[in-house]
């Protein structure tokens, strides 16, 4: 009899997606010096985000869509666990589901990836540069309003070949997913948070089980990391109040200085036309509510024609 795996990890099939996984599990045999390798199995889940790559995700429902398929099997009790890229989550989780662990954050920023290192000035006037995020494209006109920015779906490895093919003139990834995979293409260059603030919970891993599910939350509770939590469920309280989606250029960032909290959130008209700007500063346990704050702060100054274009 083949015995049955201990833990079924759910995910999405991409390079990134496995790799995430993978360490999800290296993590799981660390924290538990019981658990064999070949106890905890890794399930591809195909997601409708992954079978659209013809239009932007804003057009087909959003960030629902790379999670839903994975918290159907979680929910049916197919997979023990599900790992996901927190920014692509939504902020409502499905009846029964919780974000039980959450691995150490990496690095927040984002690269930009041309055949050779530039900076954003130093894209050429009027290039065509390629993303699939509306909040680098509209970050990116608020700055640069003579580029022409083009919808770049496709995992890491698809993006470089088509930037390699001269599609684009360049384009964004996440250093934190190019650190995870181990790639260093020789043609990025590393924006600082002034230049581009990240995503929601960008570099973030979180770990979705059942609510009630004691025997996995067990095996859970080791590898949750709590800075990573706090920063994450600061950021995502204030994206909530804004009800963002994939149709929102929405951007912010928690971070812990040793004495409480900065939080610095952003908002942009999708055309880049009109940015606007919010920081916070406060007691760490207070971080949901100075991001639910911060996101109404913001909802007020963008106003209801905000995005009527």
């Amino acid at each position: 009899m083949v015995e049955k795996p201990a833990l079924t990890i759910g995910t999405r099939g991409s390079p990134l997606a496995l790799a995430q996984a993978q360490e999800t599990r290296d993590r799981l045999l660390r924290a538990h010096q019981g658990l064999r390798e070949d106890q905890i199995a890794i399930r591809v889940i195909k997601t409708t985000g992954d079978q659209i790559q013809d239009r932007a995700l804003a057009e087909a429902g959003g960030k629902g869509l790379f999670t839903k398929e994975i918290e159907d099997a979680l929910l049916s009790g197919e997979i023990d666990l599900a790992v996901h890229s927190m920014k692509d989550m939504p902020t409502k989780l499905p009846d029964g589901l919780i974000m039980a662990a959450y691995l150490p954050r990496e690095d927040v920023r984002d690269v930009l990836l041309a055949t050779q290192p530039m900076s954003l000035a130093e894209i050429p006037h009027g290039a065509t540069v390629g993303t699939a995020s509306l909040r680098r494209k509209a970050f990116l006109l608020a700055r640069r309003p003579d580029l022409t920015v083009v919808n770049f779906r496709g995992n890491v490895q698809t993006r470089l070949r088509k930037l390699e093919d001269g599609v684009v003139a360049a384009t964004f990834l996440a250093l934190a997913g190019l650190n995870r995979l181990k790639i260093a293409p020789p043609g990025m260059r590393v924006l600082q948070i002034d230049e581009m603030l990240p995503a929601v919970a960008q570099g973030a891993i979180g770990i979705e089980s059942r609510e009630h599910d004691t025997r996995v939350l067990d095996y859970l509770k080791a590898l949750d990391d709590a800075p990573t939590r706090m920063r994450v469920e600061t950021e995502r309280a204030m994206l909530a109040v804004l009800d963002g989606s994939c149709r929102t250029p929405i951007a912010a960032l928690a971070e812990l200085d040793g004495i409480g909290m900065r939080l610095r959130g952003a908002i942009a008209r999708p055309d880049g036309s009109e940015l606007i700007e919010i920081e916070r500063r406060g007691p760490v346990r207070d971080g949901v509510t100075m991001g639910a704050d911060a996101g109404a702060e913001l909802k007020r100054r963008i106003g209801p024609d905000f995005f009527k274009d």
